[in-house]
């Protein structure tokens, strides 16, 4: 860790080659693995046999988890160590003092990019921030995904519904989200960054049930770390909505899972105060949502240079 008057600075120091590797791909290989199982068995196999290995898969989508598994958090604990070198990602935290350990915050995440995996930096295993309980909200999809879902609850992910973000708060525990959700992932541009937060109200108004100050965060360097190709159009979008992510075509190192090894820069900005109100009026959600666009915006400027993207233009939808 380094610290100057402003920002404290956390960074993990690389494992060897052969472990980082590994945890990358136990942790963000689980969709591609899943495909190479379908397709092989379709192939390979008599039909039966093929159609037995997907119910097979049908099977872990509906096996329950302790998300509190021993081996399992053992494994997560190994994905969050190893990880974090893997890029490296480097998180910046402006004003670490400014949060208390025993408070619940929300923390807005842009961008999704294709996966918004530099959140690894703010997770509880990974031990950068002061937070012994804090989850990750990821789209419902992910736990319907085998595999994918067991690895990614052991790493603090739980599902983005209304309900659970809500009772999360309420039981102490601090959530990452990304407010542009499945939306922005469609509206994604090469070569800047997009967040689509213009109507995205809906985590202000849960932060005020629990006056739970709201944290920008800006995620540089995660879009560059796979390569994407996605469909346009309406009718693109109202699939994307109706399953609840946003089906793109992506690859990394020689067309593989694993993600290309770019530097990410995390920058967690000052808590916006949040005034507790079980019903909040338009006005007062409305006031805050824009003290949270505007300090991500200043967040993105104020170290888009420092961190080598000086160039980058950050666009709101």
């Amino acid at each position: 860790m380094e610290v100057d008057s402003t920002v404290r600075v956390f960074t993990e120091k690389q494992h060897s080659t052969v472990q980082t590797v590994l945890a990358v791909a136990i942790w963000l290989g689980g969709i591609h693995f899943n495909v190479i199982i379908v397709l092989s068995s379709f192939a390979f196999l008599s039909l039966p046999k093929a159609l037995g290995v997907c119910l097979v898969l049908l099977v872990f989508i509906v096996i329950p988890i302790d998300e509190k598994d021993k081996y399992g958090r053992k494994l997560a604990r190994y994905i969050c160590k190893h990880a974090v070198g893997y890029f490296p990602i480097t998180l910046h935290v402006e004003d670490y003092n400014a949060f208390d350990p025993n408070r619940a915050y929300v923390f807005g995440y842009e961008p999704h990019s294709v996966l918004p995996i530099g959140v690894v930096a703010l997770a509880d295993l990974t031990g950068f921030l002061p937070f012994s309980k804090i989850k990750v909200l990821a789209s419902t999809a992910v736990f319907y995904t085998p595999f994918l879902r067991h690895i990614w609850t052991w790493l603090g992910l739980s599902p983005a519904t209304r309900k659970n973000f809500s009772s999360l708060l309420s039981s102490g525990h601090s959530c990452i989200i990304v407010p542009g959700g499945v939306q922005e992932t469609f509206h994604m541009e090469h070569g800047s960054e997009v967040a689509f937060l213009s109507n995205r109200k809906g985590f202000v108004r849960l932060a005020f049930q629990t006056g739970s100050p709201v944290v920008p965060v800006f995620s540089f360097g995660q879009s560059q770390a796979y390569k994407w190709w996605k469909p346009g159009g309406k009718l693109f979008l109202q699939f994307s909505r109706a399953i609840r992510f946003t089906p793109i075509v992506f690859w990394g190192v020689f067309g593989s899972p694993l993600p290309y090894p770019v530097p990410m820069h995390i920058v967690v900005g000052r808590p916006i105060e949040v005034k507790k109100s079980s019903q909040p009026t338009i006005e007062e959600v409305s006031e805050v949502h824009s003290k949270y666009i505007e300090a991500l915006q200043e967040l993105f400027e104020r170290h888009k240079a420092k961190v080598g993207h000086a160039d980058l233009k950050l666009k709101i939808l």
